[in-house]
């Protein structure tokens, strides 16, 4: 029983780091910020649990960026910019796709569109100077 109650607090733990933060995270981050607060926490217990999450719909993908994959805990409908230079992730809570095209795209396609996703890449202020 105590086994269980762990895992709860532990994913729980997982889910709060991944839902509370803009940085756009890796399981490796995760990983570094839950570990002094749960010493036996594993970085696979982080990566199964945030895989979990994904499936479920309560957390995103970003993508890999510098070899290593970012998450997002904020699942409202919202696009990404990568840095090319320095690799933040950023949000863009614009609307970029308007309803129009979305139906147009899927007649012309005959697809069921159920979301988008998109990544934009380039250089933020900090880098594009450099």
């Amino acid at each position: 029983m105590a086994a269980r109650e762990n895992f709860s607090r532990k994913r729980e733990a997982i889910y709060s780091a991944l839902r509370d933060t803009t940085v756009h995270p890796t399981a490796e981050w995760i990983y570094e910020i839950l570990k002094p607060d749960y010493p036996d926490l594993s970085l696979g217990t982080v990566y199964r649990n945030i895989k979990k999450f994904c499936e479920s719909g309560k957390a995103r993908s970003v993508g890999v960026i510098h070899g290593q994959e970012h998450f997002d805990g904020d699942t409202s409908k919202h696009s990404h910019f990568v840095c090319t230079g320095c690799g933040r992730v950023l949000d863009i809570f614009d609307p970029l796709v308007a309803e129009e095209t979305v139906a147009e795209i899927e007649k012309k396609y005959a697809f069921r569109i159920k979301g988008e996703d998109i990544l934009f890449n380039g250089y933020c202020p900090n880098c594009h100077d450099s």
